[in-house]
């Protein structure tokens, strides 16, 4: 493996400006589509998932913003704020932490909802997953070679706690693999350049993501966070289905600002 591409959590707006970035830079000659490994974590779950199919990520956006016009899922937000404080309690076992939160997830009341995805297949590529096992804290990676339906994969890495239910595969429930990190960046371990999109840079501590950094080694890397403009666009709710269209102009953008320095990285 000689490139890695990260692709972190976010809700429709990490979805859309993941997607806007990755369109943009492609159309500047930068194709962070040919990446030897992608990992995805939530939102990125689902970009990466179409990335690795090569799927016409515009045309998905546009599709999902004709769809998906309700109003944004009604969230407890103090629910949703009792289980990032456990997340981020530094006097808890990260396992333990993990295993918390899953509790709370399982014990949630919430309407389901989960990512519909035009392709059904794993792809050839190397595709990483992530999610966490809602009853132990365990810290699940799928892949093709996992036995997950792909599906319920890119589901139960989309399973944000106190806001979607536990995803259930093979008997086991599973929730967002953002519970874990917004990020995961050290399953691109091995690869030579490292490029990650990370949706929410602005909200989650620097600390954890350096640390995957450092523990993925590669000799060149390139950490994308959302401009101040598209920040501002995101607003409050990253799960506003109104956010399609304008965060994936707002990546798109961007992308004119990043293609020199991801192109460094990526060559």
């Amino acid at each position: 493996m000689t490139t890695a591409l990260v692709l972190g959590g976010g809700g429709v707006a990490g979805i859309a400006w993941e997607a806007g970035v990755v369109t943009g830079l492609r159309r500047l000659g930068v194709d962070l589509g040919t990446a030897d490994r992608i990992v995805g974590t939530s939102a990125g779950s689902v970009v990466g998932t179409l990335v690795a199919t090569g799927a016409d990520l515009e045309e998905a956006v546009a599709h999902q913003a004709k769809v998906d016009t309700g109003p944004p899922p009604a969230v407890d937000m103090n629910e949703v704020m009792q289980a990032f404080a456990v997340m981020f309690d530094p006097n808890l076992d990260r396992r333990e932490a993990r295993r918390r939160v899953g509790q709370m997830a399982l014990a949630a009341k919430v309407d389901h909802a989960a990512e519909r995805l035009a392709v059904k297949e794993w792809p050839e590529r190397e595709l990483l997953i992530t999610s966490v096992d809602a009853t132990t804290g365990e810290f699940v990676v799928w892949d093709r070679s996992s036995g997950a339906p792909l599906v319920l994969a890119v589901a139960s890495s989309c399973a944000v706690p106190m806001v979607f239910p536990p995803v259930e595969i093979n008997g086991r429930r599973y929730v967002d693999g953002g519970v874990r990190s917004a990020t995961n960046a050290d399953l691109a371990a091995g690869a030579r350049a490292l490029v990650v999109l990370e949706p929410l840079g602005n909200l989650t501590p620097r600390a954890v993501l350096d640390a995957e950094m450092a523990k993925a080694g590669a000799a060149a890397s390139y950490v994308v966070h959302p401009d101040t403009a598209s920040v501002a666009v995101f607003g409050e709710n990253v799960l506003d289905p109104g956010l399609w269209g304008p965060a994936f102009r707002a990546g798109l953008d961007q992308a004119a600002t990043l293609a020199e320095p991801v192109a460094t990285v990526w060559s």
